[in-house]
């Protein structure tokens, strides 16, 4: 099994894929685990949305092939269906709701890849903004959304 847990938008598009199959036998699956953290009350989204907005537009993943966020199947599931080195190409959701504290929320912030392409100083005061406007407790949409693929046989 080759696993990639929120990072996969890191890697290269160019031969993401046939590098992924070359780490699998045939017939071993790829798993991929992602998705957005967002808190579940608006006003509160929109108040870390005008917090953040000096610093980042959003601290969304776009997808890495332009799916829109609408379509049914997402990014990689999307991109396994194409690739003739994948089949059996699944998608689910694993829904989470989630209360945790604000410096906790902000921590987590600080592992998105939007904050972490800040520069240092940059994201400390994106950090600093966003606390300040979020309630002790957030309760997040923190849902997973999980794709499974098979290498095709030889």
């Amino acid at each position: 099994m080759v696993y990639a847990a929120a990072a996969l938008h890191w890697t290269r598009p160019e031969g993401r894929w046939s590098r992924a199959a070359a780490l699998l036998n045939p017939e071993g699956v790829f798993a991929s685990f992602g998705g957005q953290v967002q808190p579940t009350d608006p006003a509160v989204a929109e108040s870390v949305r005008a917090a953040r907005a000096p610093f980042l537009e959003s601290d969304e993943v776009p997808s890495s092939d332009g799916t829109d966020p609408d379509e049914e199947v997402q990014w990689p599931g999307t991109e396994l269906q194409r690739s003739p080195l994948f089949l059996d190409v699944q998608q689910s959701v694993v829904k989470r709701r989630l209360t945790t504290s604000a410096s906790d929320h902000v921590g987590y912030l600080s592992t998105v890849s939007a904050y972490l392409q800040l520069p240092q100083s940059r994201g400390q005061q994106a950090y600093d903004e966003i606390m300040r406007v979020l309630p002790e407790t957030v309760e997040i949409a923190a849902d997973i959304i999980v794709h499974l693929a098979r290498r095709r046989s030889e």
